[in-house]
């Protein structure tokens, strides 16, 4: 893993590789709508100006955090590995989707749902701890930190989408 600031920029390379999951993720939640195609350009602004702030809004809020824990030199290599392991958790989120549109029975679709999601948090947590040497707790903060942006942003997307 990259540990230095210009390989965390290149790590953004992987918001490129996610790019297509997202919108095929966004598509398949919308293919269940009644809306004509040309009523979703808007939705579609929306959701695509919270996929930039999701990739960019941990990071610099992330850095003053770590910072005042005295791991400033270690954000490099933390947000080369929280970039990169966002492909991985793209990639377990199309397959759960993909399970679920093939008709996924009940039980075994909740059952399949708590396990991605919980080894997507899992997985950031771990990675938290292992690029930073940080405590459980610290990492548990940063991951709570991390959620909490998200319903920030998908608060902002559902706002923007309806105008």
């Amino acid at each position: 893993m990259e540990a230095t600031p210009a390989g965390a920029l290149r790590s953004f390379a992987a918001a490129a590789i996610c790019l297509p999951a997202f919108l095929a993720l966004r598509l398949l939640s919308w293919s269940t709508m009644e809306a004509p195609p040309e009523a979703l350009a808007r939705p579609l602004f929306a959701e695509l100006t919270g996929y930039v702030y999701g990739w960019t809004l941990f990071a610099l809020v992330s850095l003053p955090v770590i910072a005042g824990w005295g791991r400033a030199a270690q954000w490099p290599r933390f947000l080369s590995a929280w970039n990169w392991i966002s492909v991985v958790q793209y990639l377990l989120q199309i397959v759960l989707a993909v399970l679920l549109m093939l008709g996924l029975p009940g039980m075994l679709a909740q059952v399949a749902t708590l396990v991605v999601v919980g080894y997507s948090l899992w997985l950031e947590w771990f990675m938290a701890r292992a690029a930073l040497g940080i405590s459980g707790r610290r990492a548990t903060g940063l991951v709570v930190l991390d959620l909490g942006l998200g319903l920030f942003i998908a608060g902002f997307v559902q706002r923007l989408s309806i105008g």
